[in-house]
């Protein structure tokens, strides 16, 4: 190649990189031209629904188009979360991820179609929400110390959850190599079974969320023994941590985080990103999720990169030491 060979194709070169350095700035300054499709994994009225809901809104302010809310319901969150790590990589189709489709089911599951760690990029930490240790209000167990006396008994003592690799399934087992004994797990179709079950002494305890557990302990139908958080949950702060009954190591929440697809152009992810936290900030995002006992935490995005890695690895532990499996 002749030199005015090399300064033609370095002219053609440069052309192009600045013709999409200029593509990608009128990109960014475009979206959104029209509705955004927030897809929530799970059916209507489950509390990740709710949470989606509240964060669409105060999205939509903040994007200026709406933010559609789409339930894409099956196999433990993984069939919407698939639909959306194949989906268009333009902004418009974004997803409410959980601690459970991007960080249990990558174990619990046999097979996943999607790579929960590569083919998303995270927006937003969404909130998070410790589990409550809860039994029958007239239940004889008072304390942790109660459950590990029931668990050395040759009959051991049951627990019940929302279903085989939940949190409140995992937690647990967490409980249960923890305080040792024979704790047989009782899995159900849907948690507000398992909740009446609880509160009908027909189960000895089980770990839910507080949007669920707060108002039968209010109504003193439950009581709680613990929260599985590392600090106690806003929604019941005279409820003492596990941690702090002498387990300082127990430290599971539930959590929610706002993805895209990974290949989503990066003015976009900054646009989305952007009001992804304007709305997070809002007093009146903040209030709707507090009514879901979802607390708040502020994380950069090589945080939530580096909590999304860390989470995985810890349920991973939980779930094949649990034995859990889904086909």
């Amino acid at each position: 190649m002749n030199i005015l060979s090399l300064i033609s194709w370095a002219t053609r070169r440069t052309g192009m990189v600045l013709m999409a350095l200029l593509s990608a700035v009128a990109l960014a300054q475009d979206f959104p031209n029209r509705p955004v499709k927030l897809v929530v994994p799970f059916g209507p009225g489950a509390t990740t629904d709710i949470v989606s809901r509240g964060i669409a809104e105060g999205l939509a302010k903040t994007l200026g188009q709406p933010v559609v809310v789409e339930n894409r319901a099956g196999a433990g969150g993984n069939i919407g979360s698939d639909v959306v790590a194949k989906g268009a990589a333009d902004g418009y189709t974004i997803l409410m991820g959980t601690v459970g489709t991007h960080a249990i089911n990558a174990t619990l599951y046999k097979k996943v179609a999607f790579d929960a760690q590569k083919d998303f990029a995270p927006l937003a930490f969404a909130g998070y929400t410790p589990t409550l240790l809860v039994v029958a209000a007239n239940s004889p167990l008072k304390s942790l110390k109660d459950i590990a006396t029931q668990a050395a008994r040759p009959e051991g003592i049951s627990f019940a959850s929302s279903g085989n690799g939940t949190s409140g399934h995992l937690a647990g087992e967490m409980l249960k190599a923890k305080l040792g004994g024979n704790m047989v797990h009782v899995p159900y179709k849907e948690g507000g079974l398992a909740l009446s079950d609880v509160i009908s002494g027909q189960v000895p305890f089980m770990f839910y969320h507080p949007a669920a557990v707060m108002q039968h302990i209010k109504a003193g139908k439950l009581r709680a023994l613990g929260a599985s958080g590392i600090q106690r949950s806003a929604a019941a702060p005279d409820v003492p941590t596990i941690a702090e009954q002498g387990y300082p190591d127990f430290d599971l929440v539930a959590w929610f985080m706002l993805y895209a697809p990974v290949n989503t152009p990066a003015p976009v992810l900054a646009r989305l990103r952007e009001a992804a936290s304007l709305a997070m900030a809002s007093t009146e995002v903040g209030a709707k999720l507090a009514t879901q006992g979802v607390e708040l935490r502020g994380m950069t995005t090589e945080e939530q990169i580096a909590f999304g890695r860390t989470e995985t690895a810890k349920w991973a532990d939980l779930v094949k030491r649990s034995g859990a499996q889904v086909d």
